[in-house]
């Protein structure tokens, strides 16, 4: 059986009721008032005995509610301790097993007053016992709905904050998910590149060799060190620490290595030009300038798959308060022989479009009046 703790509330109200189901033993004992041939001090004791039955109540409601019943059949001092059973009954358990003490109470009742061969008051008694009974067990069922409310509310809240927590982690993970998908592919796709135009070339100069073979070795050693990183990230125990969507510790690229990366796709053999008009580029916020980093970075990685010798144009523009403009714009691919073996996944662009929409922004692409695909994308830089 299980043994509830009490709270500093319930050692309350259970001295109270104790101490008042005593009083009113003793009291029905001064006054003298017993059902005729049972004595006055099997009266007063039983209804003492009740009233030290008041601390079991918690533990075992219903043996203590029947147990009380039966001794109102000869005791008028145990009243109030039925009182205060029948309502622990119909604050503990279902509103049929209450029903069903009180039912019995009232037939102690009108006992009580057969044992007293007083049959005259035997209606009346019935008839008041009903509606003092039902008053408790409506107080009862009354108390017990607003517990299993606030019980209901409570664990609402937990759940509530239990997903919430999960939803911060799911989010988290994706946000890694397409970090490592906007890195590595763009390290992946140089190392396919090089490595295929040596597959094709053999017979290139050993100086345009040794260039493309640094170019994969560099882009595998990179690419090694992000999914080090990202997988790192994913191992990571969250427990005890708050997932609110914080970046990774590791140096995270930013609006002013824009040149570096232009660079970087230069060096690989892709024509690259950079145009970045940005008015205060030192003041753009962080989140902004690493989504706009990314941008480029995936659709360098675009061009170079789906066109590659083409030439590729970057521009980056915007204001304080007017946002940032960033544009990947490169001839589109008339026919496969433009195209390379690089295989994709097809969510890169359905992740900068995530990203954008997450920064506040939006994404468009697809070919332009001239004949060019363009990657164009505006986020939002507040004033």
């Amino acid at each position: 059986m299980r043994n509830p703790v009490r709270s500093p509330r319930d050692w309350a109200v259970d001295v109270a009721c104790f101490l008042l189901a005593v009083a009113f033993a003793v009291i029905a004992g001064v006054d003298g008032q017993r059902f005729g041939p049972v004595p006055l001090a099997l009266d007063v004791t039983v209804g003492v005995l009740c009233s030290l039955g008041v601390w079991l109540r918690r533990r075992w409601p219903v043996g203590f509610a029947v147990t009380c019943v039966v001794c109102a059949l000869v005791s008028g001092a145990a009243a109030f301790a039925l009182f205060i059973a029948l309502f622990t009954v119909a604050v503990h358990r279902r509103f049929a097993v209450a029903a069903a003490v009180a039912a019995g109470a009232v037939a102690a009742c009108v006992g009580s007053v057969l044992v007293g061969l007083d049959t005259s008051t035997a209606l009346w008694q019935a008839g008041l016992s009903v509606v003092f009974f039902s008053t408790v067990v409506a107080w009862g069922m009354y108390v017990r709905a607003r517990r299993q409310l606030a019980r209901s509310v409570r664990e609402r809240d937990r759940r509530a904050e239990v997903d919430q927590v999960e939803q911060a982690r799911r989010q988290e993970r994706l946000r890694i998910a397409r970090e490592m998908h906007d890195v590595l592919a763009h390290r992946i796709s140089l190392v396919s590149l090089h490595a295929g135009a040596l597959e094709l070339r053999p017979d290139r100069p050993a100086e345009e060799v040794a260039r493309a073979a640094g170019v994969i070795r560099d882009s595998a050693h990179q690419a090694l060190e992000e999914l080090r990183t990202v997988i790192g990230v994913l191992r990571a125990e969250p427990a005890g620490a708050d997932w609110t969507g914080d970046e990774p510790d590791r140096p995270q690229p930013t609006l002013a290595d824009l040149p570096e990366l232009a660079a970087e796709a230069r060096r690989a053999g892709t024509r690259v030009e950079l145009d970045c008009r940005v008015a205060e580029a030192a003041t753009v916020p962080v989140a902004v300038g690493r989504s706009a980093y990314r941008i480029v970075q995936e659709g360098l990685t675009n061009a170079r798959k789906h066109a590659h010798g083409a030439d590729v144009s970057v521009s980056v523009s915007g204001r304080r308060g007017d946002g940032l403009t960033v544009a990947v714009r490169n001839p589109f691919p008339g026919d496969a022989a433009h195209a390379t073996a690089v295989p994709g996944a097809g969510s890169g662009i359905v992740g900068l479009a995530e990203r954008a929409g997450l920064a506040g922004g939006r994404l468009e692409h697809g070919r332009t009046a001239a004949g060019d695909f363009e990657l164009r994308a505006w986020l939002p830089w507040a004033p």
